[in-house]
């Protein structure tokens, strides 16, 4: 294996530590890796707040634990924005039964 394809490996290895929940690659501090780590889905779930408070309010208590759940499983593909993150997340959680979807709206007129 080429330099820079142990380097690219190894740089993978530690965004999965930090975005997927992965073991802290050999080398780094497994407490400092964890420490980043839950500090990102922090951030990550703040934005998620301020987007969709409705998210916060249906889920109460347990916005947290369940967001932080989804974000390790469902990192947030590159190049996607927040607003499209957290269509993913209201879907997990309808699929999940962690929220009831809404009701279809009934259209005053025919399409």
């Amino acid at each position: 294996m080429t330099a820079r394809a142990e380097l690219a490996a190894r740089q993978r290895e530690l965004v999965r530590a930090l975005l997927a929940g992965g073991p802290a690659p050999d080398g780094f501090d497994a407490h400092r890796v964890d420490v980043e780590a839950r500090s990102l889905r922090s951030t990550r779930r703040s934005i998620a707040a301020r987007l969709r408070p409705d998210l916060v309010e249906a889920l109460g208590d347990r916005f947290r634990p369940l967001f932080d759940a989804w974000a390790i499983d469902h990192p947030k593909p590159v190049g996607s924005s927040f607003r499209t993150d957290l269509e993913r997340f209201e879907a997990w959680l309808y699929a999940g039964g962690h929220l009831e979807p809404p009701r279809a709206r009934r259209r005053w007129f025919r399409t």
